[in-house]
């Protein structure tokens, strides 16, 4: 399967390089952990514009380079540097008795970028409004696809518990964040192509 549609990032740096790749990479694990400071204290998971940055990270690198810069956020986030939502760091929670609650939406967002990354690289789904919010709808889908059972496993919740602790509270802020990139990405191309 060939991926035959450039990235925003490949339109705008055009020559492959290393150097560039891990500016890039380095970049968007910097952008993701400077929205993940931008916080609403809710418990057991904060909610952040972190996922904003990883869908949009995704978008703009794509799938290799995302997956690589949501690795070395994490990693940064794992080695004790504040990168995490809040100025946070660490894998164990506030009180160190245990794995943070969000920790399998940590883990998801490597693979929510490089999907939302992939999806853009094949279909050119950034494109469009309705075809971004798509690349985007399905990154969210990863995210809690491998977060909401990681919380349930952490927290003991089920059912309808564990969705209103790890869903319910962030639809609305993530359609709000979904269409926000539905409308940037979309921009960012029509201003590159003048």
């Amino acid at each position: 399967m060939t991926l035959t549609h450039p990235t925003l990032a490949r339109q705008l740096a055009p020559t492959p390089s290393l150097l560039r790749d891990v500016l890039l990479v380095v970049g968007g694990a910097a952008f993701v952990a400077l929205l993940a400071q931008a916080e609403v204290p809710l418990k057991p998971v904060p909610l952040t514009l972190q996922t904003l940055g990883v869908l949009l990270v995704g978008a703009a690198l794509g799938w290799k380079r995302a997956l690589a810069a949501l690795a070395v956020y994490v990693a940064a986030g794992a080695a004790g540097l504040p990168v995490l939502a809040g100025g946070s760091a660490g894998l164990m929670n506030a009180a160190g008795t245990g794995l943070r609650a969000s920790i399998g939406y940590l883990f998801s967002y490597p693979l929510a970028a490089a999907l939302v990354g992939f999806l853009v690289e094949r279909y050119a789904l950034d494109r469009k409004f309705l075809g971004t919010c798509l690349a985007m709808l399905a990154g969210s889908v990863v995210i809690y696809a491998v977060g909401l059972p990681v919380l349930g496993a952490l927290t003991g919740l089920k059912g309808g518990a564990l969705l209103t602790a790890g869903l319910t509270p962030f639809i609305i802020g993530d359609t709000i964040k979904l269409l926000l990139a539905a409308l940037l990405l979309p921009t960012a191309w029509k201003i590159i192509r003048k």
